[in-house]
């Protein structure tokens, strides 16, 4: 059989061609009802036992149960179903099969990897079943904003261990990094531009922030190294200020990312940027400005000790992998998973283009990794 005929590549096919765009980052986006109705039918139709739960109006997560003839151990696999925007996309659902690529929106993040968990779900019904323990299929909502699929699921199901099916290239993900938002805002004092004893230009107080930003960035790149994620760092994302040529502009806005490491505090960037703030009202007692935290999460890391990598990377070479681990420098839903008490890692297939206005998925890697997910099913229930 060619990859082409594949069923999990005609599965991962049918999955792209449905727009489930976030409506959280693109206004009057489809989001994801119509994928979760798909998903939901794929695995009725294979005998698993299926629930949809609406996280919001019209946003369902799908989870689907496969029991075991015998009690064992439990594994949930997990993926979500939402896509990032389609802005200069040229037919983004329409996939396009070329060169053992599979190109369109979500084709690597990560409907091949929803498409492989399904795929392994298909395969291990009709070689029979599960001899023992449960297989728990999760389809979430939200990953691309706020991940209240992946909390809605962690309320409502327990699973003794969690494969992530983001794309790693077919490597087993053991950490990934986390990230803080932080907004800033710098006031000044409106007055005509010909007027400087009147005016205080919040622009360029602004920049006294980014400087000191700019060193601290500096700092985290060459202070401590994790040995799979490399080192914290920094950027500003957003910058606004100002309403016209003639005026002192009375506030300039600042939004940045400070990207964490495993075992860095939950609020460390707002910690830091109140310790600049506090350098530079020393500096000049007419200085203004507030940081305050918008949104975060956490750095995720599985205990060295679980079984499960072990296992996972037996199966994955067992698959026709490489089996080797390493960690990720996005963060996923794993750190939601992880801190519900489900030790997880990442596994999925390789390509590129996440985010971009062309992205693809390989087609032998979306197999591959169905296949390492079987063994690994079958060896930890």
């Amino acid at each position: 059989m060619s990859r082409t005929e594949d069923p999990a590549v005609r599965l991962l096919r049918d999955l792209v061609a449905i727009d489930s765009v976030n409506p959280s980052l693109s206004s009057g986006a489809r989001g994801e009802a119509e994928i979760a109705r798909r998903i939901a039918g794929e695995l009725e139709a294979l005998g698993l036992r299926v629930e949809m739960t609406d996280v919001r109006p019209g946003r369902p997560n799908v989870v689907g149960v496969l029991e075991g003839r015998a009690p064992g151990h439990s594994l949930m696999l997990c993926g979500h179903t939402d896509t990032v925007g389609v802005s200069g996309m040229h037919q983004p659902f329409t996939p396009d099969i070329r060169d053992g690529r599979l190109y369109g929106r979500g084709a690597q993040d990560m409907k091949g990897g929803v498409a492989a968990m399904m795929a392994a779900a298909r395969q291990l019904v009709e070689s029979g079943g599960l001899a023992r323990g449960r297989l728990i299929v999760a389809a979430v909502v939200d990953e691309e904003h706020a991940s209240i699929g992946a909390e809605t699921l962690v309320a409502q199901w327990r699973a003794d261990a969690a494969v992530v099916t983001e794309p790693t290239d077919l490597e087993v993900a053991v950490a990934h990094k986390g990230f803080q938002w932080i907004a800033l805002e710098a006031r000044g004092r409106a007055a005509h531009g010909s007027r400087p004893r009147d005016g205080r230009d919040a622009i360029l107080r602004m920049g006294r922030v980014l400087a000191r930003l700019e060193l601290l960035d500096r700092r985290l790149q060459q202070g401590p190294s994790h040995a799979l994620l490399g080192t914290a760092s920094l950027h500003a994302s957003l910058i606004e200020g100002g309403h016209e040529w003639s005026s002192y502009p009375s506030r300039a806005a600042l939004h940045y990312e400070r990207r964490t490491l495993p075992g860095e505090p939950s609020d460390i960037a707002r910690v830091e940027a109140d310790a600049i703030l506090a350098e530079l009202r020393l500096e000049d007692p007419e200085f203004a400005a507030e940081a305050r935290l918008v949104f975060g999460r956490d750095a995720y890391e599985i205990d060295p000790v679980s079984p499960l990598p072990r296992l996972l990377t037996d199966a994955a070479r067992v698959a026709g992998c490489a089996g080797t681990t390493a960690g990720m420098t996005f963060w996923t839903d794993a750190a939601i998973l992880g801190a519900a008490g489900i030790p997880s890692v990442l596994f999925g297939p390789g390509g590129a283009g996440l985010h971009s206005v062309e992205e693809y998925v390989i087609l032998e890697d979306v197999c591959r990794c169905r296949d390492a997910l079987v063994i690994l099913t079958r060896a930890w229930c």
